[in-house]
């Protein structure tokens, strides 16, 4: 990996002295540390590790979730995405109150506790055919549609939902806030050079660094615990890669709403126009958790999703011994979460991506000195945290939990 300016090894080792110690990373420091290799690799993920087990224990937690694609129509057209559709798209889909229903109940008998929503990006305002959809189904709006839907989740299920509609305004948020306990809000980068002509996020109106961090900002003048997180290797600088995540920092520190950090890595897809893009290797996405981990800090709960890491076979055969050995690398970096994983649906993002087993990734914790333990799709600290509930919502889900906010 190409070095940024000048790489001071006496420099290096005096940023990390002060990251093990709890002290806060500045730019320098940590943009120093996003460059090692070798043997300060291996000192930097020592590190994380060792400041990950000193606020977060041995404990590793996932939650147990329902995938609900509410519409893959989006006005969007990030360059890696295969996701989106646009309306006459044989695959194209807005999912019916049934069949929303219909899943959650299904994730319900097996023991899931989340239904995470996720969709397009305001497709009514670029498709009359969604316009036409949303009227059909007594709305205007896409985000009102999926508000009825929580709250149908709500009525008729013990799921709880956790939202992943994009840019957001706080009037969104609010009448959100009432149907969710969590939302999310990936930033992927505060860089808007990816937006030029040529760039993962051209044609991509609410993929704006601005747009993305006003609604991260809103999100936590309105208490709610919010998800967020980088996507490394569409084409960003290191330094970019630094500046997202001490923006994401920033905002935190302001309102103490960040409940998770997610460093996901890009993975190439055939039928898009970065199909043929470098993937991040496991050694940079590893040296960026630790990186974020040593930004953020102990307390801070830290991701990375397995299924776009691990080489898990979608028919029988279970996951490879190459997807141990990642799996190790990761928790070597520093996470505390695996994010969510359903064993019912897939994941409509990266669909080529199977989840892990849970029985499996429960043994290969255990093997490793750790525990897995299952969360909500709030997280325990923000559970008893004043104003992150509505009261309607606080009651339901301390009923729910134990003392320390994980589910009974």
């Amino acid at each position: 990996m190409p070095r940024c300016g000048r790489f001071s090894y006496r420099a290096f080792a005096a940023a990390l002295k002060k990251a093990r110690a709890g002290g806060r990373l500045e730019r320098e420091e940590a943009l120093l540390l996003l460059q090692a290799e070798g043997e300060d690799w291996e000192a930097l993920l020592e590190a994380a590790a060792e400041v990950r087990d000193r606020g977060r224990g041995r404990t590793i937690t996932f939650s147990k979730k329902v995938f609900l694609p509410l519409t893959n129509l989006c006005r969007d057209y990030c360059a890696y995405c295969t996701f989106r559709k646009d309306p006459g798209d044989p695959a194209a889909k807005t999912m019916t109150p049934e069949e929303v229903l219909a899943v959650a109940r299904a994730g319900e008998r097996l023991g899931c506790k989340e239904a995470l929503f996720s969709l397009g990006d305001k497709p009514e305002r670029a498709f009359p055919e969604m316009r036409r959809t949303l009227a059909a189904l007594g709305h205007e709006t896409t985000l009102g549609y999926l508000r009825a839907a929580c709250a149908r989740v709500l009525q008729e299920t013990e799921l709880l939902p956790h939202v992943n509609p994009g840019v957001m305004t706080a009037a969104d948020m609010r009448a959100l806030k009432e149907v969710s306990v969590s939302m999310g809000l990936m930033l992927e980068n505060a860089s808007p050079r990816l937006l030029r002509p040529g760039g993962p996020h051209f044609r991509a109106p609410d993929k704006h660094p601005r747009l993305r961090l006003r609604t991260i900002a809103e999100a936590g003048r309105l208490r709610i615990p919010f998800t967020t997180g980088v996507l490394i290797g569409i084409g960003e600088t290191l330094e970019e890669r630094v500046d997202s995540l001490l923006q994401l920092r920033a905002l935190h520190e302001a309102y103490g709403h960040i409940q998770e950090i997610i460093i996901q890595n890009f993975r190439a897809k055939p039928d898009t126009p970065m199909r043929a893009h470098p993937e991040p290797t496991l050694e940079d996405l590893a040296r960026t958790v630790a990186v974020a981990r040593l930004l953020f800090g102990e307390a801070m709960n830290i991701q990375a999703p397995p299924n776009l890491v691990l080489e898990i076979p979608s028919e029988q055969g279970g996951p490879s011994p190459k997807a141990s050995e990642a799996l190790a690398v990761l928790l070597r970096a520093g996470i505390n979460d695996w994010g969510g994983i359903s064993p019912l649906t897939r994941d409509y993002i990266n669909p080529e991506r199977p989840w892990p087993h849970i029985g499996w990734l429960r043994e290969q914790m255990r093997a490793r000195g750790f525990e897995l333990r299952e969360r909500l799709a709030i997280y325990p600290e923000f559970v008893r945290k004043p104003g992150f509930l509505t009261p309607a919502l606080a009651a339901r889900v301390w009923a729910r939990v134990t003392e320390e906010g994980y589910p009974v």
